[in-house]
């Protein structure tokens, strides 16, 4: 998905849910991203959450986004799935 590298900071940029069959402490699930890139997850209500744009973008420096979402339930063993969500950077004239 493409976002202009001028998107406000606390813009969202994408939503997903996240489902565990399983019931009690097993059925709950936490998601995260990786640190040190310029977006955070913030959870919605239930198990939805939002990718929010954090840190100013710029297409020059970074073209483009994979940003993994890893999904853990509390389990003992914690189970987890993990999925990309890549997003491109949209350039907009700097001049």
């Amino acid at each position: 998905s493409p976002v202009p590298e001028d998107t406000p900071l606390g813009t969202v940029i994408a939503i997903f849910n996240v489902q565990d069959k399983d019931s009690g402490v097993n059925g709950e699930v936490r998601c995260s991203i990786a640190e040190g890139l310029p977006f955070r997850l913030e959870r919605s209500f239930d198990n939805y959450y939002s990718v929010v744009i954090a840190e100013e973008l710029d297409r020059e420096e970074v073209p483009e986004y994979n940003v993994t979402v890893r999904a853990a339930d509390g389990g003992s063993p914690a189970l987890g799935s993990s999925a990309v969500l890549a997003l491109r950077v949209l350039d907009v004239n700097d001049n």
